[in-house]
């Protein structure tokens, strides 16, 4: 088949499976992320998390990944609620874990995709990722013209936002290959910075990981949340959404279209007492198939306590 009737067949199957945005780049070494990543991971600022010093030749090298690899397909899936927790004291959840598990919910949107276009073209080498490999997925998405990683770090669309998930399918297939978006939007706005309670967007564009506190409350297992950071969280027990918040790119963040992202009601109407005292059983009902399970019920139990003893 022909390379541009392919790609447009592929981007038409992905919009209707709900994707918002969909690029494509060649499979290829990214020299250009090789000494930031190491950089970064020399300063330490990627904290417990251990796994990111992991297959550092396989994060920067897509045909690693699949043999022969020749196209990298990047997708975003937008999450942005306006619905809100109803008790402005209770502790927060980020808005990307008011619903079903991302992973399962894209995973399956990605298969799909997936056998779409091995239908179309026969036997094809691919696979589908949704932050679940060694993957730099916001430079595949900055280099499929997606948008531009902002001075959170964080991939920004112009007139969307951040709000999104962003998956990737590899294939060993050439496609027509999207331009990356070679301007920043960002301008002079230093918001995100500014807003950061823990200081965490050390200067534009570097994050440290090891201070956001998103880390705290979910990466940083089975351990204390050091005593330095007490009253920097405002009231985040689960991701934190403050960078994205005050975003002037968000302003215009539509809400998503995915039922399975829709909030239980007995989530958002949740007082802070209840939330003081959950119990493992109320937790289990609460976040069946939910991104919160990562941290678990200790975990989360933890972080409401550091909030509040």
């Amino acid at each position: 088949m022909d390379k541009q009737i392919l790609t447009n067949f592929i981007k038409l199957e992905a919009k209707k499976l709900g994707f918002d945005e969909i690029g494509i780049a060649p499979a290829e070494f990214l020299d250009e992320a090789a000494k930031p990543l190491e950089r970064w991971l020399s300063q330490g600022f990627h904290g417990e998390m251990k796994y990111l010093e992991n297959h550092f030749d396989i994060r920067l090298d897509p045909r690693k990944l699949v043999d022969h690899a020749k196209s990298v397909i990047s997708l975003s899936f937008n999450y942005y609620t306006d619905k809100k927790q109803e008790d402005i004291e209770a502790p927060k959840i980020s808005k990307y874990a008011y619903g079903t598990d991302y992973h399962l919910v894209i995973k399956n949107k990605l298969a799909h995709l997936l056998s779409f276009i091995q239908e179309k073209v026969g036997k094809i080498n691919g696979r589908c990722f949704v932050d679940s490999a060694p993957i730099m997925e916001r430079i595949w998405a900055q280099k499929s013209g997606l948008g531009w990683i902002g001075k959170n770090s964080l991939l920004l669309t112009k007139g969307k936002g951040s709000y999104f998930f962003l998956a990737e399918i590899i294939l060993d297939i050439e496609l027509i290959y999207d331009t990356i978006l070679s301007k920043d939007y960002c301008g002079t706005c230093t918001k995100c910075i500014d807003a950061c309670p823990t200081d965490a967007i050390i200067a534009p564009y570097q994050v440290d990981g090891s201070k956001c506190i998103s880390y705290f409350t979910i990466e940083l297992k089975d351990q204390l949340i050091p005593s330095e950071m007490k009253g920097k969280f405002e009231d985040w027990m689960f991701g934190c959404d403050i960078c994205q918040d005050v975003c002037p790119i968000n302003a215009r963040a539509k809400p998503h279209q995915e039922p399975s992202f829709i909030p239980p009601p007995e989530l958002l109407g949740m007082k802070k007492r209840e939330w003081v005292e959950l119990t493992e059983e109320v937790y289990e009902l609460l976040f069946k198939n939910s991104p919160v399970k990562r941290t678990k019920y200790q975990g989360l139990k933890r972080n409401i306590s550091f909030l509040n003893d």
